[in-house]
């Protein structure tokens, strides 16, 4: 099979396929491009299995050169446009890619980064490449086995260097079935996620399933903050929307959401990290529509774990088989082994990270899960984000959704971690981040919802911050938390 194929076989000739500014390309048009620029690729040399880096922020000259590279046999591996200039040095470095692909404002960074290193990939410039591509006749969609690569996707780096994940063929085949399934999308439907396209959220939950329904996915190559969200769903009216918890929360703030739902918006996913009851209710409130809260991995592409209703519990995805890996205790929380088209191949020259993460083409999270007396199961966050304080499993997870609906409003965000305290026994520390002119109620509203909580669950530590350490996908980063208390400590 095809991957960049199997995506575009389904839409309608004259439909929309993708929307970006003033640029619009129905499914005829894109297909025709695709496999124009695969023809392109095949020119410059690309081979199968061969690694083409696309380094620009998200667009329809984007969706070309990523999917042209998979048409043409090539590895699609989208970056992070803002990543940093150590990261993106490592990239160029480990991935021993053949071509880079870039629009013009990168290019003096590049060619000062390629010129160090010894092998370096080609670097393809976008209006250049553009320019070029109507001299091309499309190519038939090069046929790959199922298991062989289509995508890499570098993970956000929660835990530490981001690794990248290889995806085979096959990973497309469940790509509409949580938009298809769940949250009900058709052909008719416009999608649009906040978040950009090197994630894999955005990147198989409308990107991929958006092109495989045959409806019309939206782009945005600007970074999303809650007011761009409101401007983009009044401009081009999506009918879905994937986005993250920290952004559900601010468009709340902001008094955003009510303007989503003028324009259009009747189905909202959120995923990346844990919707927090408050939250998902308080969107309730505001638009009539509780988010489908969803459950995924760099590793899986698309959600495979989903709650669509006040208990918090998730159920597993179409597709979706699960068992417990073994060796915990009775009660305590567990990792998964989960299996699904979807699962990856494994890491790119991580062997310990990929014995750890893959086996017999099963996938286990690093996340810890409990289950629930109804078959359900509980979202316990990693190791580190469950603590045994007094004999109890705490989940730090819980203690902050219990003060962030204790917070009313007033407190941007929070995270808390777990430390030694001077006894050497567990501690909870909290790190708050005040809403805009609301610090002294922030500071209030926090303590009254600490003496809300059982004794065990209390933080002992309060640390009162202008922003927490977030990945470039608006993930925590709980470890560079614990080094801020250790170092406030010192």
């Amino acid at each position: 099979m095809n991957a960049a194929g199997y995506l575009l076989a389904t839409g309608e000739a004259g439909a929309i396929a993708l929307e970006c500014g003033d640029e619009r390309l129905n499914y005829d048009e894109l297909r025709i491009a695709v496999g124009r620029a695969a023809t392109a690729w095949r020119a410059r040399g690309l081979l199968q299995g061969e690694r083409v880096l696309v380094f620009a922020p998200d667009g329809i000259a984007w969706a070309i050169a990523y999917l042209g590279a998979i048409w043409a046999g090539g590895v699609a591996v989208g970056l992070n446009s803002r990543l940093f200039e150590r990261e993106l040095s490592v990239v160029l470095s480990e991935s021993e890619a053949r071509f880079i692909w870039c629009n013009e404002s990168s290019r003096v960074l590049l060619e000062r980064l390629l010129a160090a290193n010894p092998n370096p990939p080609q670097l393809v410039i976008d209006a250049q490449w553009s320019a070029g591509l109507q001299k091309f006749d499309p190519v038939t969609a090069a046929d790959l086995p199922d298991d062989a690569p289509a995508i890499w996707i570098y993970t956000s780096g929660t835990t530490g260097l981001p690794k990248a994940v290889i995806h085979a063929q096959r990973t497309f085949i469940a790509s509409a079935d949580f938009a298809r399934g769940i949250i009900g999308l058709t052909s008719k439907d416009r999608l649009y996620a906040s978040s950009k396209m090197f994630f894999a959220y955005a990147l198989g939950n409308s990107f991929m399933a958006g092109l495989r329904l045959g409806a019309t996915v939206i782009l945005d190559p600007e970074w999303p903050t809650a007011e761009r969200v409101a401007e983009i769903a009044e401009r081009y009216r999506p009918t879905a929307l994937f986005s993250v918890p920290t952004l559900y929360l601010k468009m709340l703030q902001t008094n955003v959401a009510p303007r989503l739902v003028a324009a259009g918006v009747r189905h909202y996913v959120s995923a990346g990290e844990t919707l927090p009851p408050a939250v998902r209710q308080g969107w309730q409130d505001a638009t009539g529509v509780a988010p489908v809260s969803g459950y995924g991995a760099s590793e899986l592409v698309v959600l495979v774990f989903y709650c669509g209703d006040d208990s918090m519990r998730l159920k597993p995805a179409p597709r979706l088989e699960y068992v417990t890996r073994d060796g915990a205790e009775d009660g305590a929380p567990q990792r998964l082994w989960l299996q699904h088209p979807s699962v990856a191949l494994g890491y790119w020259r991580r062997p310990e990270a990929e014995r750890d993460s893959f086996s017999d083409g099963r996938f286990s999270p690093g996340d810890l899960f409990r289950q629930c007396d109804d078959g359900y199961l509980e979202f316990c966050g990693r190791d580190d984000d469950m603590l045994k304080i007094s004999g109890q499993w705490v989940s730090i997870l819980q203690v902050e959704q219990a003060l962030l609906a204790a917070s009313a409003g007033c407190v941007e965000s929070l995270a808390a971690v777990g430390f030694d305290n001077a006894e050497g026994l567990i501690s909870i520390a909290l790190f708050a981040v005040a809403a805009k002119g609301q610090e002294t109620q922030a500071r209030k509203c926090i303590e009254v919802g600490i003496e809300a909580l059982p004794k065990l669950k209390r933080p002992r530590l309060v640390k009162w911050v202008t922003e927490l350490p977030l990945t470039a996908t608006g993930k925590l980063q709980r470890r560079k938390l614990k080094q801020m208390h250790l170092e406030g400590a010192a």
